[in-house]
């Protein structure tokens, strides 16, 4: 649009000719010619001119919109009030005014502004249905962030009934269950089924809600299918060439290299990485940060990216420009993840580590790293993708920052002559049967407690409230404020033992303790999270920290308070004197180990070996898992969980036959039909 057509359009506003449709028309018609300036000249004249204009909400509202574009965020709040000044029921300005309240900063206005238009919701039409929707998920979002799970699982119950067939919100009310530790997890909200609820689980809460890898695998294939189906396009680089002579170019395509657990495990790998063997890029994609560690690994790194911003498109135009041949996803399923780059395919060969403890389930992701410990040989059938090995498969950083200040168990409210059992994973790590296991242990060890992360009010209320019900005072639940990471570090010695969760247990959190001379008690499962700890105790030194069946941690845990006192001093002792020789701290033979995968993978392309993802089945799988009581019993303590899926898998077959697929169906198995799935699951020995 030309200057004179702004003249025009200007001259039509002052003779009162220019109408509603023609003024959007028109203003867009200026924005998109790159003169957002003139559009909101354009906006407010003709308010200015029309201050009686029932309609003049709507001008309001798509002027804050393009001063929002322009970067004024006050005129935007501005204009966003006036909207709502001459219609206080217009949904959409309610929706956007918390959204640009909370982008300010203020949290708390931005939750009483989203409120606020849920009240004034009046009659039921489709529109009004979305715009509660809407409102109620921003609601949600903003209070899960902020901790408030009760409201927030309200709120997305709600939604819930409004329209049951939200993938996201299904997701948020599933982990808004698990960090609030309210047991049974999979109770249903409304309209949904047990199966159906438990099947749309984000895959990263599905670790935390079983250890049942073939379950967290179908999940995870759904889950990648719903939000990134393969795609072959113009920069599809699945066929070039990885050339011989020169560094291997490795991409990390991460949200968390900063002050997170992913970047503190990462920092010192990227310092220890060799420049002569690989070229490093860092593709950055979450939020914008500048602490210690961001510029640590930003240092560190030859190149660093920030794609948040860009979309999939761009981004993995980028990755195929820079000529990228191994492309690591750090992030996996977790938050801020870009599996969309990934489904592009940018990179001749594409990986999952570190980031999401679990198999992918895509057709795009052709290596997992792990180790011998997190995923055996006859573990192979629960991962998609090629599994290679490395000593230990998590890195760590030599270069923590620990407070010097020593610290005294009466300043975190720790009594002096008991015995402390520690446990700072996250809240929603803590399942109904690990809980249950730690009350056994207090019981048996009179004179302790156990510390624990303080979660929220309302968390640490309801645990405490559990512990009464198994005989144990909710005063032995101690809850440690939250506090810098070089002061938490110096805390951890302040325990006596870690106590491990299970099914999803300590990774960072168990590097931590260990680098800090505390042992870690963890209990051994199948699927990859529930093994990550016993690789680190292992790599650590300390081997007989890993148990094998809920009775032998309890009496572990046991001997350790009581009996064996000497043996767990001794422990320690180990875990300082081998902090520079173990296989876990060595971040110098990790980063050869690495480079030694990453240059197999390039030689297994270029000899046409690349691994083809094994994702057949995979509904089946998912199918069967979600139709198991994860709620009512521990199925890591099963000793036939291969025979439970292999007798659905007959029963299934016989209905509808499937294709061998590599992992418990062969195809040919007639006899297996008629076999009986179990009806419980059995405990281990």
């Amino acid at each position: 649009m030309s200057q004179t057509a702004f003249v025009t359009a200007l001259q039509k506003v002052t003779t009162g000719s220019l109408g509603l449709n023609e003024l959007i028309v028109a203003a867009q018609q200026l924005t998109n010619a790159g003169q957002p300036d003139l559009a909101r000249q354009l906006y407010q004249v003709w308010i200015a001119m029309n201050g009686d204009n029932p309609l003049l909400f709507i001008v309001h509202f798509n002027c804050s919109t393009l001063l929002a574009q322009t970067g004024d965020h006050a005129g935007a709040l501005a204009s966003l009030r006036a909207a709502l000044a001459v219609n206080p029921d217009f949904a959409p300005a309610h929706i956007n005014l918390g959204s640009a309240l909370e982008r300010a900063g203020d949290a708390v206005a931005a939750v009483e502004q989203w409120k606020t238009g849920l009240e004034r919701l009046s009659a039921i039409t489709g529109d009004t249905i979305e715009y509660k929707i809407t409102l109620l998920k921003q609601l949600s979002r903003v209070l899960s962030d902020n901790q408030q799970y009760e409201s927030a699982e309200a709120a997305l119950a709600q939604c819930l009934d409004l329209n049951k067939e939200q993938r996201d919100v299904i997701e948020q009310y599933a982990a808004a269950r698990l960090a609030r530790c309210e047991w049974p997890i999979a109770t249903t909200p409304s309209k949904l089924t047990r199966a159906e609820f438990v099947s749309r689980f984000h895959p990263l809460s599905s670790c935390a809600y079983s250890d049942d890898p073939l379950q967290h695998l179908g999940l995870s294939n759904r889950y990648a299918n719903d939000l990134a189906p393969a795609i072959t396009s113009a920069n599809d680089r699945r066929n070039a060439p990885i050339a011989q002579g020169r560094r291997l170019r490795i991409g990390y395509v991460s949200s968390d290299l900063r002050a997170h657990a992913v970047g503190y495990l990462m920092a010192n790998l990227f310092e220890a990485h060799d420049p002569n063997a690989i070229e490093v890029f860092i593709y950055y994609c979450g939020i914008p940060s500048d602490d210690g560690i961001n510029r640590r690994i930003k240092a560190a790194a030859e190149h660093w990216t920030d794609i948040r911003t860009i979309s999939d498109d761009e981004a993995a135009a980028q990755i195929a420009a820079d000529e990228i041949d191994i492309l690591i996803d750090v992030n996996g399923h977790t938050r801020d993840a870009r599996l969309g780059i990934f489904a592009r395919r940018p990179a001749p060969i594409q990986v999952n580590w570190l980031g999401y403890p679990g198999s992918m389930g895509t057709p795009y992701h052709q290596y997992i790293i792990g180790d011998d410990w997190v995923i055996p040989a006859d573990h192979e059938i629960y991962y998609s993708e090629r599994v290679l090995r490395l000593p230990c498969y998590q890195p760590n950083d030599r270069k923590r920052i620990v407070d010097t200040a020593p610290p005294q168990r009466s300043e975190h409210g720790l009594p002096e002559d008991a015995f402390v059992f520690c446990c700072f994973n996250a809240a929603h790590k803590v399942t109904r049967f690990s809980f249950e296991r730690w009350m056994a242990i207090l019981n048996q060890v009179p004179n302790s407690v156990i510390w624990l992360l303080d979660y929220n009010t309302e968390t640490n209320m309801r645990l405490r409230v559990a512990a009464e019900t198994y005989g144990i005072s909710g005063d032995r639940l101690i809850f440690a404020k939250k506090s810098p990471n070089p002061r938490h570090l110096a805390r951890y010695p302040l325990a006596d033992l870690f106590l491990d969760t299970a099914p999803y247990g300590a990774h960072t959190t168990a590097s931590d303790a260990l680098w800090m001379g505390v042992p870690v008690l963890t209990y051994m499962g199948r699927s990859f999270a529930s093994r990550v700890c016993g690789s680190l105790v292992r790599a650590a030194g300390a081997p007989e920290l890993i148990t094998t069946s809920p009775e032998a941690f309890i009496a572990r845990a046991v001997a350790f308070a009581t009996t064996d006192r000497l043996g767990l001093q001794e422990l320690r002792q180990r875990l300082i004197a081998n902090r520079d020789t173990c296989t876990l701290f060595d971040i110098d033979g990790l980063a050869r180990s690495l480079e030694a995968l990453y240059a197999q993978m390039a030689n297994e392309y270029r000899a046409g070996a690349l691994p083809r993802p094994n994702v057949a089945n995979l509904s089946a799988y998912l199918n069967i898992g979600v139709n198991i009581d994860h709620d009512s019993a521990e199925i890591g303590a099963a000793i036939d969980y291969h025979a439970i899926y292999r007798a659905a898998l007959a029963a299934r077959h016989y209905n509808t036959p499937m294709q061998a697929d590599g992992r418990l169906w062969d195809g040919d198995d007639e006899a297996a039909a008629v076999v009986a799935a179990p009806a419980t699951a059995s405990r281990a020995a």
